[in-house]
């Protein structure tokens, strides 16, 4: 066989094996960076609004790092138990509050430096409704909206079994807000 048809035969050969294999690296990659998670399963595919699942936030497609940052910090404080003062002399608490539950996610979203309580958040930021997150607060009780969705120690608008109001950090959908002072970060 002449020396031109045996390398066109061999670059044949080689442009078809790695064809075969390129399909099985690009998976690979692909469970690699989603830490295991199948991109296909719905109950966690990023989505244009924040969900609910099992108890869990999963932040929505395209939010800003901060609320993403905010989402994930709230929840590793989820079903942690109601304890009064709770996340204030200590950021990592056994039990938190209204405003140590609130302190701890913007804190983990590196937009507060040291926990406030319901009084203080009443000052905090900058006045009114914002766009990705925002703190609800009065003197007695603050919670928080994130991407839509609502991280407070109290009100159940969803009732539950086992989520009964007081009983510590948790997500659910948004509550009146009467009676409370909106603020939020700056940008967001």
């Amino acid at each position: 066989m002449p020396l031109r048809a045996r390398t066109l035969l061999l670059s044949a050969c080689l442009l078809t094996a790695l064809a075969c294999l390129l399909p099985a690296a690009a998976s690979a990659g692909k469970r690699a960076s989603t830490g295991g998670v199948s991109t296909s399963d719905p109950r966690f595919a990023p989505t244009k609004k924040a969900k609910i699942v099992n108890g869990i936030a999963i932040p929505p497609k395209g939010a800003p790092p901060q609320v993403v940052d905010a989402i994930e910090a709230g929840n590793r404080i989820i079903r942690k138990p109601y304890k009064y003062g709770g996340g204030h002399a200590r950021v990592e608490d056994s039990g938190y509050d209204c405003s140590g539950t609130v302190s701890y996610a913007l804190i983990g979203a590196d937009l507060l430096t040291t926990p406030l309580d319901s009084s203080g958040f009443m000052k905090w930021g900058l006045p009114g409704k914002g766009r990705w997150m925002t703190v609800y607060t009065n003197p007695g009780h603050a919670f928080m909206v994130v991407a839509g969705l609502r991280l407070d120690t109290g009100f159940r608008s969803n009732r539950v079994r086992g989520t009964h109001p007081g009983r510590g950090p948790r997500w659910d959908r948004p509550r009146p807000t009467s009676g409370f002072t909106a603020r939020h970060p700056n940008g967001l």
